[in-house]
């Protein structure tokens, strides 16, 4: 068990998390290693690590509090970004642990906040370990960035749909193949808050879209807006390196000359 006074100073964390066997954990992580980056939630009844790929697969891993002989958090919830496989190799840097003679391997892991590392403490047969890995925030945006990279080149138009009624929010592409259809209910996690009083449909050249997709790469919210007109305001929180706040927003007006027009 850890037992060095810097591994007991557990100030300045909103999250301390120990264990007296690290493989407890990095056994369950193995299993849904097939990308590098995870998201790691952590709410009072454990931690959630997801892995995704492309929003066509996604795999989770559930490690119940009680796993733990030791875990505090001090907010309702944190999250955040993590390189899986370096944590990985931070848990199994003294081996798999799984010899005859293999002496286990106690953990702590602590996390102090937004911008802050996910530090590692290991300690085996009276040697300590410390990593420290770089966290990023969760991107809020990226399913709506991959709608959008993934949008029908030769489309000319894309059609964005509002409504108070299933699908509610949906983006619509009418190209050499046919028509393409992405759809994202109120619910859904990925949404932060919904607000639509009466269905709208409204279609936008392409070409006058495009631009906005630099400021989109880089952002990590997204708020979209129409007014009575269909007028579109994408504004995109983007934060910095030092973790400030900026925001570029980007109108266009709806494509009326084709309003009208079957696809």
């Amino acid at each position: 068990m850890l037992s060095t006074q810097e591994a007991d100073d557990d100030s300045g964390y909103v999250f301390v998390a120990k264990l007296d066997n690290a493989r407890n954990v990095s056994t369950i992580l193995k299993a849904i290693h097939f990308k590098d980056t995870a998201t790691v939630f952590v709410t009072n009844q454990g931690l959630k690590v997801t892995v995704e790929d492309a929003k066509c697969v996604q795999a989770n891993a559930f490690i119940q509090a009680a796993v733990f002989h030791h875990f505090v958090l001090t907010q309702d919830q944190v999250t955040f970004k993590v390189n899986l496989s370096v944590l990985i190799e931070c848990l199994t840097i003294f081996g798999s642990g799984t010899g005859p003679t293999s002496t286990a391997t106690s953990m702590k892991m602590c996390y102090a906040g937004y911008g802050r590392p996910l530090v590692v403490i290991l300690e085996e047969d009276g040697v300590l370990t410390d990593c420290s890995l770089k966290t990023l925030e969760p991107d809020e945006s990226e399913c709506l960035k991959e709608v959008f990279s993934e949008l029908d080149s030769s489309s000319d138009i894309l059609q964005i749909l509002m409504s108070p009624d299933a699908p509610f929010l949906e983006f619509s592409t009418f190209g050499n193949s046919g028509s393409t259809h992405s759809s994202f209910s109120k619910d859904s996690d990925m949404v932060e808050a919904f607000q639509c009083t009466q269905t709208q449909s409204n279609r936008y050249k392409m070409q006058l879209l495009r631009p906005s997709s630099k400021a989109l790469a880089l952002s990590a919210r997204i708020s979209i807006r129409t007014d009575a007109r269909g007028f579109l305001s994408l504004q995109y929180m983007i934060r910095n390196d030092d973790g400030q706040v900026c925001f570029v927003e980007f109108f266009c007006a709806p494509d009326e000359e084709i309003e009208d027009a079957e696809y």
